[in-house]
């Protein structure tokens, strides 16, 4: 049983009545996976004769990345919106680029992207440090000022009236910085000059991780991955080997030549921990960017920031096992201390929980190869959970 509950049972403190914004993103992103249950219609006996609805998407397999593409617009939105899997790859997350060069053409600015609203608080957040910095030098140098001229001592930073010179977070107002260039086009342009405007021409597609891929052709059975080079679809056993092949040391991945199985593959590895957190209901997302292996959110990265950060660990269950692997499992050695404290404290800065997944890999004396033909030996590995918090003395003392 895993350590971290998805659906706690205490309720926030902060209940209110939601915003027709948040109404509106609950709604778009109602539905927590690809495949939709609609409420049942037909009974027999008791059991629901209604069919799940499924998008049955479709993606390229590419063996260099390690990674799925979708191009089709409609299934990169669905696998987005249902379950938040994978990344645009010309966007920091949801898959927006179209969306914010039709805003820069036709909105006129108007109407933000999440991606162009984060780019403009950190631009203001910036030019209020700069604007702080400069106020505050101005401040001590006509303080140093007076007291070289008059003798006496000012307090820096407030006007003879009382007020402060220096500004606040509460009280600095960010100032218009556009650029003559970068400016809206004027409103009173003629609509046969607009209908002449070619349209935008999408390049964006979705980036689908190996994990992310496997638990839905597998698990959801929603997705189907085409090979690169013949473009016709993979069989489960044709994507299982292709996974495991590309992640095997060689200068270019070889998707027909099987490689020996073994169940230290890096590719076995981090599925478990992936399935494992899939299974109980978060949104498993990279966590590469605070120096983790995963994120686990609770609804998705539209809602809120992500509760735990977790870094998969490797266990070899027969030492001999690690000794003649032809992998470099990253943190199968013992780690240092300074190296966990490092980790704990950049993920505590932003307010996550640290995680150290295990993962037990079997030994492979205690079972024959042929397990590893099908997705079935995932049920001889096993998840352990150590949750690590920063000890801070002055908020622990009790």
């Amino acid at each position: 049983m895993s350590l971290i509950n998805p659906n706690p049972t205490s309720r926030s403190k902060a209940s209110f009545k939601p915003s027709s914004r948040r109404a509106e993103t609950a709604r778009i992103y109602a539905h927590p996976l690809p495949i939709i249950f609609p409420d049942p219609t037909y009974t027999f006996l008791g059991l629901s004769l209604t069919r799940p609805l499924n998008p049955h998407c479709t993606a390229l397999f590419d063996p260099i990345t390690r990674s799925v593409w979708v191009s089709n617009s409609g299934d990169a939105t669905t696998l987005w919106r249902r379950g938040f899997f994978g990344k645009g790859d010309l966007s920091r997350s949801e898959p927006s680029w179209l969306a914010r060069q039709i805003n820069v053409r036709k909105m006129k600015g108007k109407g933000l992207t999440s991606e162009e609203i984060t780019a403009k608080r950190r631009a203001e957040r910036k030019q209020f440090k700069l604007d702080r910095a400069k106020a505050i030098a101005a401040a001590a140098a006509e303080a140093e000022a007076t007291f070289k001229e008059e003798g006496r001592v000012i307090a820096p930073g407030i006007a003879p009236d009382g007020s402060r010179i220096i500004p606040s977070a509460a009280t600095w107002k960010p100032t218009s910085t556009l650029a003559p260039s970068e400016e809206a086009p004027p409103d009173d342009v003629p609509d046969e000059l607009q209908e002449e405007i070619e349209p935008i021409q999408d390049l964006e597609h979705l980036q689908l991780s190996l994990q992310e891929a496997f638990f839905l052709v597998w698990a959801l059975d929603c997705l189907t991955v085409l090979h690169p080079e013949t473009n016709e679809p993979f069989t489960l056993s044709e994507i299982w080997g292709a996974f495991q092949n590309a992640h095997t040391p060689s200068l270019a991945p070889q998707l027909d030549l099987p490689s020996p199985p073994r169940f230290d593959n890096p590719f076995l590895v981090s599925y478990v921990a992936y399935h494992h957190y899939r299974s109980l209901g978060w949104v498993v997302k990279s966590g590469i960017k605070f120096c983790v292996d995963y994120l686990l959110y609770k609804r998705g990265p539209v809602f809120q920031h992500a509760e735990f950060a977790i870094v998969v660990i490797p266990v070899y269950e027969d030492p001999d096992d690690q000794a003649n692997s032809p992998f470099k499992l990253q943190n199968a050695e013992p780690f240092t201390w300074s190296w966990l404290s490092t980790i704990n404290r950049v993920n505590s800065q932003v307010q996550k929980t640290l995680v150290l997944s295990y993962i037990t890999i079997p030994a492979a004396s205690r079972l024959p190869s042929k397990v590893l033909s099908s997705p079935a030996c995932f049920a001889h590995y096993s998840v352990r959970e150590v949750v690590l918090r920063r000890f801070i003395p002055a908020r622990m003392r009790d």
